[in-house]
């Protein structure tokens, strides 16, 4: 959050306005990426008063021996961690179908189940696998999903997913994410021995995969609009620096190491631009735009204020940005070109910070001061209308998912950092723990294979 130096470039700069503070050195290792030692545990706080009850069977297995992967089981988890679902406890099965011609309606609705999900796991040459699986509305026998989903070893958990994905977007009208993935900043060790890490996982914190170690603190995730690559900020040579990193081959750049602060690196929609957070030779924290293919540096703003905090519109056309010119933390709007005037969005109280855009480019997400805590909020960009959504007292680093229904961010547990999520209605927690150390400063990826989302 904008008012902790760890991790904002606005509190950064005030205290080296006040204190004169030199920017530390970091021992910086970096790789393709190791595994991580600890996944994250999801703990579902609040859902809706009446999640849809379903039923995912067992899936049949079409060999010897035991299934490589439990599919269903990872289904009826995602749907269920979405907090809109109710999946069936299997041992309250009392038959266990693997094609829709088995399944026997009236048991199912007797079991009070609206839907039920059933498929097999079939092998193919070598390590190949084929999921086969139907959703069916127990209510009136209507099929409503057959399909045939390939995968290898290796790719059947995203696989499955990819199937909880295609029945959560056929109940719900939504494309579903839970095979998208986050980014987060984890924190080990005492005070005076600390270790970050740069950690990329599964959405359901599963398969998390150390993209960057250091010493002190790495700060500022951000995706590139087509998931490949991470930017980021990192200390090394006695000052701060921006890198883009290549996920697949962990090869990384230095995109920004000019004199002063370097931070909040942010990709344009098209992938070809970095908005950033710089402070040049008169002192003053701007937002600047740094394109990729030439290096080229266009300054958007120029104010005695700190802006900072940049994020792009959906058409890449403005820029998002926090600033204290008005005397507090509040959100503004300035055309991506130089020489524009910027607009003031927010009113409403007295601190309002890192904004994110949503991916329909409607909304924003932001940090709001709330009844004396730091809080999740989100503005109507049409009539500037501002929603809390969060409850903690110290909440921070909002990030949307790609579909715009759920929001990832930072808050404070037992006085460790955990993550946590909240749908965009306020009415679905989620709270995600690692039993090593503090995590934050998470980031929502876009979808596989997507030219990208603003938001995350």
């Amino acid at each position: 959050m904008l008012n902790r130096a760890r991790n904002a470039p606005l509190a950064m700069a005030r205290a080296r306005r006040v204190a004169a503070a030199t920017l530390m050195a970091l021992a910086v290792t970096l790789g393709a990426g190791g595994p991580a030692r600890a996944e994250l545990t999801i703990e579902i706080t609040q859902g809706v008063t009446d999640p849809i009850p379903i039923a995912v069977v067992p899936f049949g297995w079409q060999s010897v021996g035991a299934p490589p992967f439990d599919v269903a089981e990872l289904v009826a988890n995602d749907l269920r961690r979405s907090g809109l679902f109710r999946p069936m406890e299997r041992r309250d099965m009392v038959d266990l179908p693997t094609s829709g011609a088995e399944v026997q309606l009236e048991d199912w609705r007797m079991l009070r189940n609206d839907f039920v999900v059933v498929g097999r796991l079939e092998p193919a040459d070598g390590d190949r696998y084929t999921i086969v699986f139907e959703l069916i509305n127990v209510l009136n026998g209507q099929k409503l999903l057959d399909y045939r989903q390939p995968a290898s070893g290796r790719t059947l958990r995203g696989a499955s997913h990819r199937v909880a994905d295609l029945i959560f977007e056929k109940l719900t009208g939504i494309r579903g994410a839970f095979s998208t993935r986050i980014a987060y900043v984890a924190v080990e060790g005492p005070e005076t021995k600390r270790n970050y890490k740069l950690v990329v996982a599964d959405a359901d914190g599963e398969n998390p995969r150390i993209i960057a170690q250091s010493v002190e603190p790495l700060m500022s995730p951000a995706w590139s609009p087509d998931g490949q690559s991470i930017a980021y900020v990192s200390f090394e040579g006695k000052a701060s620096a921006i890198y883009t990193q290549l996920l697949r081959t962990g090869e990384r750049v230095r995109v920004s190491a000019r004199a002063g602060i370097n931070g909040a690196p942010a990709w344009s929609p098209d992938g070809k631009r970095l908005a950033l957070t710089l402070s040049r030779k008169d002192g003053n924290v701007d937002i600047y735009v740094h394109n990729l293919t030439d290096a080229t540096l266009t300054r958007l703003t120029d104010d005695g204020g700190i802006d900072t905090e940049p994020v792009w519109s959906a058409d890449g056309k403005n820029v998002y940005f926090t600033s204290d010119r008005s005397g507090g933390p509040q959100i503004y709007r300035v055309a991506a070109q130089a020489g524009q005037r910027a607009q003031r969005l927010t009113f409403e109280g007295s601190y309002n910070a890192r904004p994110r855009l949503s991916p329909d480019g409607t909304q924003l997400s932001i940090v709001t001061l709330d009844r004396g805590a730091y809080r999740i909020a989100v503005v109507d960009l049409k009539n500037n209308a501002m929603r809390v959504l969060t409850q903690g007292r110290l909440d921070e680093s909002p990030s949307f998912a790609p579909n715009g229904a759920v929001l990832i961010y930072g808050t404070q547990d037992k006085g460790r950092g955990v993550l946590a999520t909240v749908s965009v209605d306020g009415r679905v927690h989620e709270r995600l723990a690692s039993p090593l150390g503090d995590i934050r400063e998470p980031v929502w990826s876009p979808f596989p294979g997507s030219p990208g989302s603003p938001g995350s």
